[in-house]
This record gives C-alpha cells, sequence and structure tokens, in this order.
C-alpha cells in the first residue's frame, strides 16, 4: 500500500512538515510516484521502529478486513520459542544459530531462510537499539508454513550488529511472516512492547520464559485491537 504523506504523518504523529524535512534530509524511506511523495507502510514500520519512533495506534488498526482472527505476540512466542545462551561471535553465525533453533516443519528449507535473512541484513541493519535485533524478511516466502513464527534468543555474548546506536545485540526476535498482513501486526505490535518499560526490563534481565512472557502479556493487553485483526491476505509483496 502506497501511502500519502498526510497518512504517514497521522501514522507517526508528526507534522507534515517534519515529513518534509526528513525527505529532503533522506532519512526517511520515500518513492516518488507521479510527482508525488509516496511510503510504503511495511518500510515505514520497519523504519519507524529502528528510530525508536513511536507509531500511531491506527498504525495497528486499519488492516483488519480479514475474517480470521490474528494471532498475539504471546502466543506466537508461546508457540515458537525462546531461547537462551544461543552462540555465536558474528552476526552470520548468530543467524546460522538461530534458523537452526526455529520451529519449523521438516520440509522447510533451512538454508534458503539463512540465506534470505542475511540477504535482508545487506539492506541494512534490522538491529533496532538498545542490544536488541528483529531479522526479518520484508516479504512472505514460500516456506511450507501456515502461521507467522517468532523467536526469541537471548546470546550468549554480544555481536556487533550494525545497529543504529551502534551498540551490539544480545537479543534477537525472528520474525517470519506468512503473509503482509501477519508481518505488519506482528512488526508494528513489537515496535509498541519494545518500549514498554516492564517488557524491556523483563529483556534486560533475560527473565524465565513464564514471567517473560507475562510481562509480554501485560505490555501487549494495552495495545488496540488484539484479539479482532483479520490474517485472511494473502495477497504477495508489499
Amino acid at each position: 500500500m502506497q501511502l500519502s504523506v498526510k497518512e504517514i504523518s497521522g501514522l507517526l504523529n508528526v507534522a507534515e512538515k517534519t515529513i518534509y524535512r526528513w525527505i529532503k534530509q533522506g532519512s526517511i524511506p520515500v518513492y516518488r510516484i507521479n510527482g508525488q511523495n509516496r511510503f510504503n507502510r511495511a518500510e515505514i514500520l520497519e523504519w519507524a521502529t529502528s528510530k525508536r519512533i513511536p507509531v500511531s495506534p491506527q498504525f495497528m488498526v486499519e488492516d483488519v478486513s480479514g475474517c480470521a482472527v490474528m494471532p498475539t505476540l504471546v502466543e506466537t512466542l508461546r508457540e515458537t520459542g525462546i531461547h537462551y545462551h544461543v552462540a555465536g561471535h558474528v552476526k552470520s553465525q548468530v543467524l546460522r544459530t538461530v534458523v537452526d533453533l526455529m520451529q519449523l516443519p521438516d520440509e522447510v528449507d533451512r538454508d534458503f531462510l539463512y540465506k534470505v535473512l542475511l540477504a535482508r541484513e545487506t539492506l541494512g541493519s534490522t538491529g533496532v537499539g538498545d542490544g536488541v535485533a528483529i531479522p526479518h524478511v520484508r516479504n512472505p516466502i514460500v516456506l511450507h508454513i501456515t502461521q507467522p513464527v517468532l523467536t526469541l534468543c537471548f546470546l550468549e555474548q554480544p555481536v556487533p550488529f550494525g545497529s543504529i546506536d551502534g551498540e551490539p545485540v544480545n537479543i534477537l526476535f525472528t520474525l517470519i511472516s506468512t503473509t503482509v498482513r501477519a508481518h505488519l501486526h506482528l512488526l508494528s505490535r513489537l515496535s509498541y512492547v519494545l518500549l514498554n518499560p516492564e517488557f524491556k526490563n523483563a529483556l534486560k534481565k533475560q527473565e524465565l520464559r513464564d514471567p517473560l512472557l507475562q510481562a509480554l502479556r501485560n505490555a501487549e493487553g494495552i495495545l488496540p485491537a488484539a484479539r479482532s485483526e483479520g490474517i485472511g491476505d494473502s495477497s504477495p509483496g508489499h
């Protein structure tokens, strides 16, 4: 979906003149289409997350036309895994280990997934600051999975990740989505909860599974439309 300056201004809770300033500075992803500035919803969400810019709750409630129930972060993470003391000295090693740890069907080509995640990192680091990275692919890919996969890994040691704040990463949320809608849904919610003090503290302390999930549940519980969003849109691309 291509959004206008006015729409992006509302979603990011900033004045339109701020958007134009960011465009002039070349700091925000934008396209010129028929002489007008247009923005890709997924790219803006990724950019805002990396810049620690809070987005409007409307970012999460606009795409609600599907008929199936969208899983919450808690549900997705509980089903697909939390791992501690994950080994690796450099980004490529860590991503390889993370892919191996992910709960995926046997028919999934993990080598392919690993290469896609590496390729995504060449477009720009998924390190969003505060020691956190969110490796993911920008488009849904064919992986023989029917539901989104979100895996949380605490690293054995911090690893340079090219993060926006220059700090190494020791917490990875790896997100694999089946549809554009699922990708936007989970990434937007993750960007919100990463600003929640209780959940941030639980991550910093590397809490055990149950208290960590409870902190996430509390953080996610204050977000809008937690159980009313759909995942019926499986259109490719973004």
